[in-house]
């Protein structure tokens, strides 16, 4: 009949110790170590017959335990009594389990541990989170302050340099307004209609370097062409731009205007 072998999947050593102890609900500061060393030789022995690789540490605690085992079956010394004390011989030498008992204590603090870890891993693997959003649109309007980074002493100085301008702001300019000969201008636009043919655009007498008051000249002197007979003014279509058309009959503008001239 074939027997089947399962093994659990074990760290090492130590932790093979461990689960023979709890399995066997045993005291792990008083370890029967016979009985425990005979079960781990048991599992070291399965291990062979499935053919699974043995590392040296397993050995190395089996060997640990067989001589554990045997300082632990060698016989107790005698007991030498003195007159108010005796003297145990083998009470100055440390259990052979001590050492061994250290590390399981150490080994099983750091498993429950790992345990402890690994059950807080599972629970954060339960919990989903999602990137995080842009909240600026969210975030309230912080007007910015005009004078953040002014101190007194700036602000002193800005209220100085606005004294001075208003100090200097108080000298009086008198201005010379330039009068405008409305028959001068009458006499420009009769010349520029001889060189162009006798005919011009009226908007060809602007441009955009002219004041206000040469543009109201210009105006006023077409006006009084138009009365003296000197110029006809018409539109092809609606909207479309004024023609300017030169007449021969009609006075002579130094003659008309000779008395007195028209000024703006």
């Amino acid at each position: 009949m074939k027997v089947t072998y399962k093994l659990a999947a074990f760290e090492g050593p130590l932790d093979v110790l461990l689960h023979l102890i709890d399995k066997n609900e045993l005291d792990i500061y008083n370890i029967p170590i016979k009985e425990i060393t005979d079960q781990y030789l048991e599992f070291v022995q399965a291990m062979q017959e499935l053919e699974l690789e043995v590392t040296s540490e397993f050995l190395v605690m089996a060997a640990t335990l067989l001589s554990i085992k045997s300082r632990m079956l060698l016989p107790k010394p005698p007991v030498i009594e003195f007159e108010d004390e005796y003297y145990d011989e083998f009470d100055d030498e440390l259990d052979p389990r001590a050492e061994l008992v250290q590390k399981l204590i150490e080994y099983r603090k750091y498993k429950s541990i790992a345990d402890m870890l690994r059950d807080k891993e599972v629970e954060r693997s339960r919990v989903f989170t999602r990137e995080p959003e842009d909240l600026t649109p969210f975030l309230p309007e912080i007007q910015e302050n005009p004078v953040e980074g002014l101190d007194v002493a700036d602000l002193l100085i800005a209220f100085q340099r606005t004294l001075r301008k208003l100090t200097n702001r108080n000298t009086v300019a008198k201005i010379r307004r330039d009068e405008i000969s409305v028959k001068e201008r009458m006499g420009e636009v009769v010349s520029l209609l001889k060189s162009k043919g006798g005919k011009l655009l009226f908007s060809k007498l602007f441009d955009f370097e002219m004041t206000r008051e040469e543009i109201v000249v210009t105006f006023l002197a077409i006006l009084e062409l138009m009365k003296v007979k000197k110029i006809v003014c018409f539109q092809h279509k609606l909207f479309e731009d004024i023609v300017i058309h030169a007449k021969e009959e009609g006075p002579d503008i130094d003659t008309q205007y000779s008395a007195d001239e028209i000024r703006y």
